[in-house]
């Protein structure tokens, strides 16, 4: 072929490097809200199959060469051609341990359907993930998948998540196995099956060490045998500039890579699809179950508060009560507990995003923040069902609750409160046969009722973290496991070891699998 065939698309397109090969930079049809970015050539022709992948991996083991590859493969584009295109821009390509964007980048190819292929291509790039701004950034990474799957025009299927990694890989390291533990936990268990390995800088020979090191590491993903996952070759050196000396090189790399290609792709055409549904109710799942646990901990809080508001008014009363019988204006010091708004950072964001937090005004609490950035209202948030609050105490209906711009904090202040002060407020809506109860015995009894508060909200979250681990193909994400030592201290505080040994073993299998300490240090 020559340039002359590639006319069209060479219009579209700026050159880079004379070559050889030539290369060019296509100039894509882009369409972006807030951090979700599409990136489309072609016209989408809904009477033709479409396939789509997700493609996961550190930075710098040949991703992005990856979908520039895909492109040229999908394009007809051949060795012989001396011609290359790029669909990912260079600054996207960056290779710092520091990503340059936390964009889910979706790459659509239409119009190449029954030419080169019988199907057109959607690629998912998931930068971002494990890079140096932590599991902050990898939760807004997952949020933004679960806005591509979620979306009316997004995306509703997989035909393949590809992991990434370099041939040369002889061990998964503490940050490649947390990257993969963090997309892993976003799928539902149906979808193992479509998990292949992606092998990259391939010199064409069996990748021994790399297989041996995902089956070592535990990584789930398709069997081609009963211990061999189903993987894929591909070499990186498709733009390299072509002498005499390096020509007959780098057309055996191009070989490998085109086997590959046509392997992958064969392989795309015979997989079965697997729908999203499960995806996207073990992202919801994630969101409620982040909200609950954020919400419990502020609750908890304020019932730690109350009771050591209960524990000095029993302290005062041994020690003063006959000066207070003596004295009804006597008064004793205490901390008493109150909420208080307090303005956070948010508003509009682009024209349809709006960052706040839905809070509750009949529970006075924080029921999701940071929220849902495309829930411009409560009615849209992912912790409404049926029109009431999953995550406040009392499940109030939505009419109850705002998204603005402040959240309410707990706080203290110090309060001086007589003998009347108090016998109102702990026998305040009590019945007459408790009033008739000692002002000690109804601070016990207060005592008793708000551990049992906590012990009915610690087990709600409890169902929370069992639900999800049922339905997720990982429970090892570590976004969700940060939790686990508030839970289970908590827990221990009930007295319930079974459910505290449940905990133990989850954590036991996080800490296996990431090495946290050494992530916080990457």
């Amino acid at each position: 072929m020559t340039d002359l065939q590639y006319q069209d698309i060479i219009s579209k397109c700026t050159l880079i490097s004379s070559g050889p090969p030539a290369v060019y930079q296509l100039r894509t049809k882009e369409v972006k809200f807030g951090n979700l970015t599409r990136k489309t050539v072609g016209e989408k022709n809904l009477n033709k199959i479409n396939k789509n992948i997700l493609l996961v991996g550190e930075t710098g083991t040949g991703k992005s060469t990856l979908i520039n590859t895909l492109f040229n493969y999908i394009m007809g584009v051949k060795f012989e051609d001396n011609i290359w295109f790029e669909i990912v821009k260079e600054e996207e390509k960056s290779c710092t341990t520091h990503s340059q964007t936390s964009d889910v980048i979706v790459y659509e190819i239409f119009g190449y359907e029954g030419k080169t292929l019988p199907y057109s291509l959607t690629i998912i790039d998931t930068p971002g993930y494990g890079d140096t701004r932590g599991i902050e950034q990898d939760d807004i990474v997952s949020k933004r998948l679960f806005d591509l799957f979620h979306s009316d025009d997004g995306v509703k299927e997989l035909s393949a998540v590809g992991l990434v990694v370099k041939a040369s890989l002889k061990q998964v390291s503490d940050r490649l196995r947390y990257i993969f533990d963090s997309v892993m936990s976003l799928f539902g268990k149906d979808l193992d099956e479509n998990i292949v390995p992606l092998i990259t800088h391939s010199d064409g020979l069996p990748p021994k060490n790399a297989l041996k090191a995902l089956e070592a590491a535990n990584i789930k993903c398709g069997k081609k045998k009963e211990t061999e996952a189903v993987h894929f070759l591909f070499n990186n050196c498709q733009n390299t500039q072509r002498t005499e000396e390096t020509k007959p090189l780098l057309e055996n790399a191009w070989r490998i890579t085109e086997a590959g290609m046509k392997r992958f792709t064969d392989f795309l055409k015979e997989s079965n699809p697997q729908k999203l549904v499960t995806t996207v109710e073990v992202l919801r799942a994630r969101v409620t179950l982040t909200a609950c646990i954020q919400n419990l901990q502020e609750r908890i809080q304020l019932i730690d508060l109350k009771q050591r508001e209960i524990q000095q008014t029993k302290e005062g009363l041994k020690k003063h009560e006959e000066e207070m019988k003596k004295n009804e204006k006597f008064t004793i010091e205490v901390e008493e507990p109150y909420k208080e708004k307090e303005p956070i950072s948010g508003g509009m964001w682009g024209l349809f995003f709006y960052k706040g937090a839905v809070t509750c005004n009949i529970c006075e609490e924080n029921c999701h923040y940071p929220g849902c950035t495309k829930a411009w209202k409560p009615e849209h948030c992912e912790i409404m069902k049926r029109g009431r609050c999953t995550v406040c105490t009392k499940k109030c209906p939505l009419s109850d609750h705002v998204k603005e711009k402040w959240i309410y904090v707990n706080k203290t202040r110090k309060v001086q409160k007589t003998l009347q002060d108090m016998k109102e407020k702990y026998e305040k809506n009590k019945s007459e046969n408790e009033k008739e109860k000692s002002l000690m015995e109804n601070l016990q009894t207060g005592m008793k009722e708000l551990t049992a508060e906590k012990i009915k909200w610690l087990d709600e979250v409890y169902q929370h973290v069992e639900h999800l681990e049922r339905i997720a193909l990982n429970d090892n994400s570590l976004s969700i496991h940060v939790h686990l030592d508030f839970l289970i201290e908590k827990m221990k505080e009930t007295g319930d070891t079974e459910k505290v040994k449940k905990l133990r073993e989850m954590k036991r299998r996080r800490d296996e699998g990431t090495v946290t300490h050494t992530l916080r240090s990457i």
